[in-house]
């Protein structure tokens, strides 16, 4: 889809200041408000603008854990993906789940209070999940860069 320089500015705003006014966005993209508010919905329609979220720091919550787990399913069953996403989704700690292409099938981003809790999820709600053939955990230590802008 073609976008073009107004829309790159109001994204590249709207990126910096996630929860300014549709007046302050229009007045920082150079924009009227009402052309501001045509534009965003135009981008929302086509799809661009997905929505906005919080962001949510865990740590803050107590939540001092984070493990990335590496999971390869037994593909022998047909329906092993969407049988253990399906599961997968049940699981609260379980923050985010991504599927891949090659030799591992999907990605869980899970957190837990202190490694203790954490043992218990693996123990409990992970490996009861069906169709694992193998699991890695990566341990999360620190972000070096975690950004969602755009090189537009």
């Amino acid at each position: 889809m073609q976008i073009d320089d107004t829309d790159r500015r109001l994204i590249r705003q709207l990126l910096a200041k996630p929860m300014a006014t549709t007046a302050d966005l229009a007045s920082r993209s150079g924009v009227t408000e009402a052309t501001c508010w045509r534009r965003l919905d135009r981008l929302r329609a086509r799809g661009i603008l997905r929505g906005q979220h919080a962001v949510i720091d865990w740590r803050a919550l107590g939540f001092q854990v984070e493990v990335s787990l590496r999971v390869t399913l037994d593909k022998t069953n047909p329906r092993a993906f969407d049988e253990f996403i399906a599961q997968a989704r049940l699981v609260p700690e379980v923050l985010e789940i991504q599927t891949f292409l090659g030799r591992v099938d999907l990605r869980l981003n899970i957190i837990a209070r202190d490694m203790a809790h954490y043992q218990d999820i693996y123990r409990d709600r992970i490996l009861t999940l069906p169709h694992i053939a193998d699991l890695e955990a990566l341990m999360h230590l620190s972000d070096i860069k975690s950004d969602e802008s755009l090189p537009i």
